[in-house]
């Protein structure tokens, strides 16, 4: 065809390599493309192993192979040992906010959910939003302070995907930590995607995966802008649209917000605050 053929894989990992900016998401993104590329360099040379030596000699294609692989080899052990380091420091972090008693709030959610526009509108962030797949590779956390004095730190997190690599979760591993030391999970849907029921279950698979499956959480469905006119319509909901399972409102684990329009954000700290200090408070977060 004239043209470069590259597999899934391949593309989501040139895609995070396009949007790691920090030290560590640049470190991870490295592990797992040399990961991805060790099994397959079997065919990089190809073209000079009928190039073969004299007898009881290797051909160049075999040492060029051989050579790559113990470069590489090296490599990811060097990674593997800059990115322990990276984990050993998040766990003193989290060790520290264990003691000062901080409560935590992680975003989780399939890719282009909106995650980081809700991020930006409850913690008056500036962190990059774009209506493409992971615009947000490296986690990012703030403090959130309620009127009533009440503070947690909240935390936007990689988007997920139907099936992720092994490869980007085993490399990611430092980051998804923060995800098991979460007090809350804050599960954001699309809700107006036509997949979002699969979106859905994507995500719950990979946090069962990750052990996950039992840490307390919410599960708010996003962008309910592009399906009602106004915030007033949001609340006279009694059920959720545009999901294939009909789910019945009021329900203490479900949100209906708009991120980018500012909706329903008095009511998800409602039930941020109900699940973190185990009861229901009204808290009006615009006063």
């Amino acid at each position: 065809m004239g043209v470069k053929v590259i597999d899934r894989t391949a593309l989501i990992l040139h895609i995070f390599a396009r949007k790691a900016r920090t030290h560590e998401g640049k470190l991870q993104v490295e592990l797992a493309q040399h990961q991805y590329l060790l099994p397959r360099l079997i065919g990089q040379w190809s073209h000079l192993e009928r190039l073969g030596g004299g007898i009881g000699t290797r051909g160049p294609g075999e040492s060029q192979l051989e050579t790559d692989r113990r470069l590489i080899h090296k490599r990811i052990n060097l990674l593997q040992h800059k990115i322990e380091s990276v984990r050993k420091q998040r766990e003193l972090y989290r060790k520290r906010r264990k003691e000062t008693g901080t409560l935590i709030v992680a975003l989780v959610g399939y890719t282009n959910a909106g995650k980081s526009t809700l991020f930006n509108t409850l913690s008056k962030a500036s962190v990059d939003v774009e209506d493409r797949l992971f615009s947000t590779l490296d986690p990012v956390t703030r403090r959130l302070a309620l009127p009533t004095g009440q503070q947690f730190l909240i935390t936007d997190t990689v988007g997920f995907i139907h099936k992720l690599p092994p490869s980007i979760i085993a490399a990611f591993r430092a980051t998804l930590e923060e995800l098991d030391e979460a007090d809350l999970l804050l599960h954001i849907v699309d809700i107006t995607h036509k997949n979002a029921a699969n979106q859905c279950l994507t995500v719950e698979k990979i946090l069962s995966e990750l052990n996950l499956e039992n840490k307390p959480k919410i599960t708010v469905f996003n962008k309910l802008d592009l399906a009602l006119s106004s915030e007033a319509e949001l609340k006279a909901l009694t059920t959720i649209p545009y999901f294939e399972e009909e789910i019945v409102l009021p329900n203490e684990s479900i949100a209906l917000i708009s991120a980018a329009k500012g909706w329903g954000m008095d009511k998800l700290l409602d039930k941020i605050a109900g699940h973190l200090w185990g009861q229901i408070r009204h808290v009006n977060y615009y006063t």
